[in-house]
């Protein structure tokens, strides 16, 4: 046995050299040019056949060539798996397809392509890039380099392809009215060339979807550029259309792109304008169309309804006859007015409130009463003109209580407001024994004169006419001094043609200020929500729109936007000011001349520093006056505001609910969510007077008392709740609470529960029943509490109950409405997909989720109710953006300049555990309602976990509540 196995392993040590010889010559790369090299290195032929052995090789003596023999084999290795490569690159494609749709009611067709198809081309060509740089490149030159050429093809084809598709869809809807064909047929006959390469296009694409063998080819891709320079010329044709349509009626500048088309592309029917108007003025919310399509009447969006004195036809091109209506708005109103002064004279006050609209009757008492002031001062008897304005004033409280239409009870109600603070106007004037009337207590006012047939308004020594802008039916601010002297700083700057800059904390009044001044002048004043998205073309465009349409702009947290785009609206608001510095009628904005109106300012307002906000620059900063806001008199606007509602005893109830807040913020527990700011203190105003109207013979402590709890219990902690209960009763001794009657939404609840498998524990209806009273007074409201508290399941039940009961009249006093909520989580998408936004390339926009969800909303022909649930943290980022949404702007601004008001059926929620990282402007726009899990324990989740157990486990009910009461109570 030894000796076999030293004979074998001789005959093995004896083979071993020539291993290499065999795996050389075996390598599966070997071709025919690789023999022949082999051939030509031992000079004898070899050809690999069947008579070739291995003995015969080992015969032929190649064993001595072993070296060279090797590296021919190598590169036949190297060689061999490039070629490998490139066929399983060509296999991979084989299988892909292009996934081709048809596209609505066109005919055609579009293509989905996937992120894999991308990125496979990207890797391919990357691979292929690197085997031409690969030594052994030689025999497959021409193919690696078709092959890369193939896979570049296809890859231009593709960015081509999909940069058609997309400008392809934003133009089908636009070039498919016949309105936009006639007007722009230059572009119209390009867009039907592209159109004809782009079915032929798709059609291939259609018979064929295989991208490897439709893409690579030359022609298709000329097609497609050849169809993209045509988009190009469409969009810039476009462009240039609608830029002369904004210069042609200003206040287009105020709408986005998509907004201008909708109303240019229905031009054939007039009345399509209507939903567009509450955009383009300052409250026309609609038009009257006679028979024969005369305009004759507009509406405010309280429903006031003013006649024009002119008539409208709308013929011609839509951008004239809006001018024709904002021309004759203010025509209409001017003689109104003069009317009005007239008729003063000889109609009794009482009746004269009642007859005039509701703008008019107060410019027409602020002229009287700057009449009749300035005679009893230079007559010296100011006291006798004073008993004479209180008389009024007791006349006009007397006249809010009487049964009255809801649009005269909004006019008395701000004619109030007014006249309360001429009233303290006068009182000042007395105690500072003012005989002049070039004195400063005096002309430091708003003073309104009928002269020229114009009427003018006067602060110190600056004087400005009347705007003549439609402001409908809208409430007042009530004017503290720190308004009068916002108004004398704001006057003083535009008399010098400066902005404003009202700066301070949350809650101060920054931008109602601005805009009451705003609706003293009766000049249309757009509010704008500035966030870190807005760039400079965007911010041109509004520019343009101030300037020729002579609005205001008032930038909301204006501090958001980026430095680099502050530096070039310094520049952009630069230009302006200079032009009306020279009182020029035309200027040269961004290269191009526009017409100027003297009216136009821009206002701006800030908040101080946190997350997000940046330091003005100094060139931005030299170009508005700045005012200080701080801490309003809440006393006097409370009483000032009750006093309106028809409250006979409205200084010391006022005095009460400002107390309340005091001591709330003084004595009660620092949270996140608690704010006892002016806002809060506005919506104990509302509630009570709602309260008032539903209720007129109540006692009026029962009614504040009602308010200040129903505004402010939902957002207490249990121990917080008591303390609160202590202030109020020490601040209303004497009032016993009435209950109030829930039964009808108790029901509800109750068979909410039912449905969602809940148990209805008290507390938790309680809390249902709090955020549905949240709800009447704040149309933005946060639920805020633990995991498991019932926040969800809270709103899904006052849903179900409301949708259950409609048409019944809630506790509220109006009837249910059913409700459709829209959730979603705004840390899960950028800020992009919630609010829209611009592609950096191509700066196209396109639409967020919120606002496409809002513009269903508006766009609803039902008054259902609407919340909009927004599940997930509040960081003082995304928020902010709503901020002019949560206040009474009630507006979500977007970037593109679009502006979606919000309807009132539309309610904003929040759904959040804490709001640690809220800012304060956040905090004080939103009701708060706070669940604690202690108001429901752990009772009423083992009972329903238990109610839907399976049958055969059920049987062991009692044990296992046992089993819970007696381990986890």
């Amino acid at each position: 046995i030894q000796q076999i196995a030293l004979t074998v392993k001789s005959d093995i040590e004896d083979f071993k050299p020539k291993i290499p010889l065999i795996q050389a010559l075996r390598n599966p790369g070997m071709r025919n040019r690789h023999w022949e090299e082999l051939s030509e290195l031992v000079n004898m032929p070899i050809r690999p056949k069947k008579e070739l052995t291995f003995s015969k090789c080992l015969d032929m003596g190649l064993q001595k060539h072993i070296e060279s023999i090797s590296k021919v084999a190598e590169k036949a290795g190297k060689e061999y798996s490039i070629e490998q490569q490139l066929d399983k690159m060509e296999n991979d494609w084989k299988s892909v397809k292009f996934e081709v749709l048809p596209y609505k009611t066109t005919g055609t067709f579009i293509i989905k392509t996937s992120e894999e198809i991308s990125q496979m081309l990207d890797d391919h060509i990357v691979a292929t890039q690197s085997m031409s740089f690969s030594p052994f490149k030689k025999a497959f030159e021409e193919r690696i380099a078709a092959w890369e050429n193939k896979l570049k093809i296809t890859q231009e084809v593709l960015d081509e392809w999909l940069a058609c598709q997309r400008s392809w869809l934003y133009l089908e809807p636009i070039f498919s009215s016949e309105d936009i064909i006639r007007q722009l047929p230059v572009e119209s006959k390009r867009y039907q060339t592209m159109e004809r390469i782009w079915r032929k296009v798709m059609k291939q694409a259609k018979d064929n979807p295989e991208v490897i063998t439709l893409c690579p080819e030359s022609r298709l891709r000329d097609n497609l550029r050849e169809a993209n320079k045509l988009l190009e010329q469409v969009q810039k044709g476009l462009s240039e259309y609608l830029e002369t349509k904004r210069m042609a009626f200003p206040r287009f500048y105020f709408l986005s792109d998509d907004e201008l088309l909708q109303i240019l592309s229905q031009t054939k029917d007039p009345k399509a304008v209507q939903p567009h108007l509450r955009k383009c003025f300052e409250n026309i919310n609609k038009v009257h169309f006679e028979d024969d399509m005369r305009i004759s009447k507009m509406y405010s969006a309280e429903n006031e309804e003013v006649e024009f004195r002119k008539e409208i036809y709308p013929v011609g091109n839509v951008e004239d006859w809006m001018s024709e209506i904002e021309r004759i708005m203010r025509e209409t109103l001017r003689q109104i007015i003069r009317d009005s002064l007239q008729d003063y004279l000889t109609r009794p006050r009482k009746k004269w409130v009642q007859y005039w609209p509701g703008q008019v009757v107060i410019a027409g008492s602020q002229v009287y009463w700057t009449k009749q002031v300035s005679e009893a001062l230079e007559r010296k008897d100011i006291r006798i003109y004073h008993e004479q304005q209180l008389r009024e004033l007791d006349e006009l409280r007397e006249l809010v209580r009487s049964d009255l239409t809801d649009n005269a009870r909004e006019t008395l109600k701000a004619l109030i407001v007014i006249e309360v603070h001429a009233r303290d106007v006068v009182i000042n004037l007395l105690e500072e024994k003012v005989q002049n009337v070039n004195d400063f207590e005096w002309i430091s006012q708003l003073r309104y004169y009928w002269t020229d047939d114009h009427l003018y308004i006067r602060a110190v020594n600056a004087e400005f006419r009347y705007g003549y802008e439609y402001l409908g039916n809208t409430p007042r601010l009530v004017i503290t001094p720190l308004t009068d002297r916002c108004y004398l700083t704001l006057t003083g700057a535009l008399h010098l043609k400066f902005g404003g800059a009202p700066a301070g904390p949350a809650g101060t009044g920054k931008t109602e200020t601005t805009k009451d001044l705003a609706k003293a002048m009766a000049v249309q004043c757009v509010v704008f929500n500035c966030s870190d998205q807005l760039d400079f073309m965007a911010m041109g465009k509004f520019f343009k729109g101030l300037a020729s349409s002579g609005a205001w702009a008032c930038f909301d947290e204006f501090n958001r936007i980026d430095i680099e785009v502050l530096s070039v609206v310094a520049q952009q608001i630069t230009v302006i000011q200079q032009a009306q510095f020279q009182r020029a009628e035309r200027f040269m904005f961004e290269g191009v001349e526009i017409v100027l109106k003297q009216s136009c300012a821009v206002f701006i307002t800030m908040n101080p520093g946190y997350a997000g906000r940046t330091e003005l620059p100094d060139n931005l900063k030299a170009l508005f006056r700045p005012v200080a806001m701080m801490v309003p008199d809440y006393a006097l606007i409370a009483e000032n505001s009750l006093f309106s509602f028809g409250f006979s005893d409205a200084k010391a109830l006022a005095k009460k609910i400002v107390q309340t807040f005091k001591l709330s913020s003084e004595q009660l527990s620092a949270q996140d969510h608690y704010d006892f700011g002016m806002r809060a203190v506005k919506s104990v105003i509302s509630a009570a007077g709602n309260l008032k109207r539903q209720y007129a013979t109540m006692n009026e402590e029962l009614i504040c008392l009602r308010a200040i709890r129903d505004v402010n219990v939902p957002k207490f902690l249990q121990d917080d709740l008591k303390l609160f209960t202590g202030i109020v009763s020490d601040l209303f001794p004497k009032i016993k609470e009435e209950p109030i009657d829930y039964d009808i939404l108790e029901e509800g609840l109750s068979f909410a529960c039912k449905q969602l498998n809940l148990k209805d524990v008290p507390g938790f209806v309680l809390k249902c029943i709090q955020l549905f009273e949240t709800t009447i007074v704040r149309h933005g409201l946060m639920l805020v509490g633990p995991t498991g508290s019932g926040k969800t399941k809270a709103y899904e039940s006052l849903q179900i109950a409301m949708t259950h009961l409609k048409g019944k009249i809630s506790p509220a006093g109006s009837p249910f409405k059913p409700v459709h909520t829209s959730v979603l989580n705004p840390k899960s998408i950028t800020m992009g997909q919630l609010y829209g936004q611009f592609d950096e390339l191509t700066h196209e926009w396109t639409d967020g989720i919120l606002s496409t969800l809002m513009r269903l909303g508006v766009a609803a022909e039902n008054d259902d109710k609407r919340w909009y649930l927004f599940d997930g943290p509040v960081d003082a980022v995304w928020i902010e953006n709503m901020n002019t949404v949560l206040d009474d702007n009630k507006k979500l601004c977007l970037s593109s300049g679009e502006i979606i008001k919000m309807t009132d059926a539309m309610t904003m929620m929040f759904e959040v555990a804490d709001l640690s990282q809220a800012s304060p402007a956040t905090v004080s726009r939103c009701g708060m309602v706070y669940l604690e899990p202690s108001i429901l324990g752990l009772q009423p989740f083992v009972e329903c976990w238990l109610r839907k157990l399976p049958d055969p486990v059920f049987k062991y009910y009692d044990q296992l509540n046992k089993l819970f009461e007696t381990y986890l109570e």
